[in-house]
């Protein structure tokens, strides 16, 4: 695990508000499991993979842009901001176009370990505070190409950066997790409390 951090202001802000710079179900079913009370808002961001950027390092590149893009909510409201890649080698895995897209990628996984890394950031009135980054190793079980078409064909990997769901029916993919579960799922829990643990009692 990364992290890298800005000089901050180590007062702590008066009733503090969280936003989350996401309207991903996970990371908000997340922050819901921890009993965090936050809103939710949509962060004006194009996500733009830097050309030569080590991909280990977009998440969090990504996820300080995701946070810092919201400089109007006032000093009063910290925004949260996460961004979560699969990377096979060197190789980034977004989102797959499609039964075929999902497929190939699910191909290219099947008996195979890869990286899981979630960026998060925490900014205020569009300076970043602090950020960091999370991995996870997956491997995959060898299924049958059967099984992987049955899956991609189905409408859970669609939206989801590998095409699978590690909380869903991808799970049946998985053979072993080395890291955060959660950050598997989109927000590693520990950094996310790390970060919010000096603004935010938590019980």
């Amino acid at each position: 695990m990364s992290t890298s951090q800005n000089a901050l202001n180590s007062s702590k802000p008066p009733k503090a508000k969280l936003v989350l710079a996401s309207r991903s179900p996970r990371r908000v079913e997340i922050l819901r499991m921890l009993g965090m009370d936050f809103s939710i808002q949509t962060p004006d961001y194009e996500e733009i993979n830097p050309p030569g950027m080590d991909p280990r390092r977009v998440p969090e590149h990504l996820a300080r842009g995701k946070a810092a893009c919201m400089a109007d909510l006032g000093p009063d409201t910290l925004v949260l901001g996460s961004d979560t890649v699969v990377i096979l080698g060197e190789r980034i895995m977004g989102k797959p176009e499609g039964a075929e897209g999902a497929l190939e990628m699910l191909t290219a996984l099947n008996g195979r370990t890869h990286q899981v890394v979630s960026g998060v950031a925490l900014a205020r009135e569009g300076r970043v505070l602090e950020s960091g980054a999370s991995v996870t190793e997956v491997t995959f079980a060898r299924v049958p190409e059967k099984t992987l078409r049955a899956y991609a064909e189905s409408r859970e990997p669609l939206d989801k950066a590998g095409a699978y769901a590690i909380q869903g029916h991808g799970a049946r993919l998985v053979e072993k997790v080395d890291g955060c579960f959660y950050n598997v799922m989109g927000l590693p829990i520990q950094l996310t409390l790390r970060m919010l643990g000096p603004y935010f009692d938590q019980e």
